[in-house]
C-alpha cells in the first residue's frame, strides 16, 4: 500500500505525477502548508485524473480566518488566487494555479487522515488495486463522459444512494 502522507511515491509514477511532485516540492507548498497536517488527496495520486485534474491537498484548520490570512500571505500573488468559505461543509477552499497546475487546498477542522476526501481516495485505490486495470479504465472513461470521481465508482459497484457515503461504508 502506498503511503499516501508522503509525496515521495509520485517521483515514481506516470509523468503526471512526477510532475505534480516537481510542482509541490519545487514550490515547497506541502512544506509552507505543514502546521496544517496537509495531504495531497484525489485522482492525481492513484493515477485516475484526466488532463484537467488539479491537485487538491486537504489541511486541518482550527482558526479559519488565521488559515485564510496565511494562505494569502503564502499564495495570494500566484494566479487566480480564490478563497471560498462554504458554511454546508465547514470548509474554507483556496484556489490558484502555479507551474501549469490548478492547486485546490481544503481547510477543515477535522484531522487530515479522517477527512472524507483522504478516506474516499484510500478507499477507491484499494478498489483500483482490487479490481485491476479494466475497472481503472472504466472509472476514467466515465469521468470523460463527465461523471465526478465517486458517483463513476458507485456506478460499476451498483452502490445506490449518495455515492459518497455508500463509498465510505465500503471502508472496513
Amino acid at each position: 500500500m502506498i503511503n499516501f502522507l508522503d509525496i515521495s511515491y509520485l517521483q515514481f509514477g506516470n509523468e503526471r505525477q512526477k510532475k505534480a511532485y516537481q510542482v509541490l516540492t519545487a514550490n515547497r507548498v506541502l512544506e509552507k502548508l505543514s502546521p496544517y497536517r496537509p495531504i495531497l488527496v484525489g485522482t492525481i495520486p492513484i493515477n485516475i485524473d484526466m488532463e484537467n485534474s488539479d491537485l487538491d491537498i486537504i489541511c486541518e484548520v482550527s482558526d479559519k480566518n488565521e488559515f485564510i490570512d496565511k494562505l494569502n500571505a503564502l499564495f495570494g500573488s500566484e494566479k487566480d488566487f480564490t478563497t471560498h468559505e462554504s458554511p454546508k461543509f465547514d470548509t474554507i477552499k483556496v484556489n490558484f494555479i502555479t507551474d501549469g497546475f490548478e492547486i485546490e487546498i481544503f481547510g477543515q477542522n477535522t484531522p487530515t487522515t479522517q477527512q472524507n476526501a483522504y478516506r474516499h481516495m484510500l478507499i477507491e485505490h484499494k478498489l483500483l488495486l482490487a479490481k485491476g486495470k479494466k475497472f481503472r479504465q472504466d472509472i476514467i472513461d466515465l469521468k470523460k463522459q463527465g461523471y465526478k470521481t465517486e458517483p463513476a465508482f458507485a456506478k460499476l459497484l451498483k452502490l445506490e444512494g449518495d455515492a459518497y457515503q455508500e463509498l465510505l461504508k465500503l471502508q472496513s
